[in-house]
């Protein structure tokens, strides 16, 4: 006769491994739902509190860009109070975000680059949201002034950004692309764009060089009241490049004649260009970091109609942050939006 042996079973008629088995299931099932609540858009709590955001020099692109961010980011943050402050520009915003000062800035890639070759103990931490825009050189001197290129500009007073600032670093470099050194061929003049062009109107400089989006206000304000020209500086493209690899984020670019129509007359103008990042740390929160980077792609538009370097940001592009990898949470929302 063959017999059958009972295999024991614990409460409710299950046997230990089946037991063992659905508990297991059900806390992987547990684990599931929370991590896709905190990846799905949405997920987690909302951020709130403030928030502070490093600009820039005031009547730069930087400052009215951020003015205007703060005005729209309730729509995507509504518990967040965007708090701004203002800087000398892209070295000094860095800084600032980098040491916890700030949460957000931006910041031209040539100096994030240079900022991480400093190695700094919190450079490394830094990290992007975006790529928004790019920034323009644009070398101004009075109409007439006989300056036609960076090599004319020796002994004369030159306007070169405020210390810490994006425009101090490259103007450097395109003076010395020219064969000029800043503090010995020029006269350096560190003043930032709130001032630059109100000496220039004055007649206490010759010339100055602005990195900024096209167009920048307080220049169009120059233009309104001045005589004034934009110094091509598409000849030191090259000699800029052979400065590589601190050069390598520069490209050869123009303005259009539309820029700045009432100096321009028509004509484009060669320079140089930079790509300028939404930046942050890796200390941000994820979910803070994915309602920014949204905030500034649905607002685009409307920003843009106002700073229309900002019409530029392009979810195509935004994600090549080079030098910088993404933040965890802007590479969240990039993927909550591919198509």
């Amino acid at each position: 006769m063959v017999s059958f042996r009972r295999i024991p079973t614990g409460p409710g008629g299950l046997r230990p491994g089946r037991r063992t088995l659905l508990r297991s299931a059900a806390a992987l099932i547990a684990v599931l739902a929370l991590l896709l609540w905190w990846l799905l858009p949405g997920g987690g709590p909302s951020p709130s509190g403030t928030v502070t955001f490093a600009t820039g020099v005031p009547t730069g692109v930087y400052a009215r860009y951020g003015t205007l961010l703060k005005e729209r980011l309730p729509r995507e943050l509504p518990d967040v109070n965007l708090r701004l402050r203002s800087s000398q520009g892209s070295v000094q915003n860095l800084e600032m975000v980098s040491t916890g000062k700030a949460s957000f800035t931006i910041a031209a890639a040539d100096a994030v680059a240079a900022y991480r070759d400093t190695k700094e103990p919190e450079a490394k931490r830094l990290r992007a949201c975006a790529r928004l825009y790019d920034d323009y050189m644009q070398l101004v001197v009075p109409a007439g002034s006989g300056v036609r290129s960076a090599k004319d500009l020796k002994g004369l007073r030159v306007g070169v950004g405020q210390e810490r600032s994006g425009v101090n670093l490259i103007a450097g470099r395109l003076l010395r692309a020219a064969g000029l050194d800043v503090d010995h061929d020029v006269r350096p003049v560190r003043a930032g764009i709130d001032r630059m062009p109100g000496m220039l109107a004055k007649g206490k400089l010759d010339a100055f060089f602005w990195s900024g989006g096209l167009p920048t206000g307080a220049i169009e304000s120059l233009a309104a009241k001045t005589n004034i020209q934009l110094v091509q500086l598409g000849d030191l493209v090259p000699k800029l490049h052979a400065q590589q690899p601190e050069t390598r984020y520069y490209r050869a670019a123009v303005m259009p004649p539309d820029a700045y129509p009432a100096v321009q007359q028509g004509e484009s103008v060669k320079t140089v260009a930079v790509a300028n990042l939404l930046v942050t740390t890796d200390r941000t929160d994820a979910a803070l970091t994915e309602g920014m980077t949204r905030g500034v792609v649905n607002n685009r538009d409307e920003i843009g109609r106002e700073v229309h370097a900002a019409q530029k940001v392009d979810l195509r592009t935004a994600i090549y942050t080079s030098p910088l990898p993404l933040h965890t949470g802007a590479r969240r929302y990039y993927r909550s939006v591919k198509p």
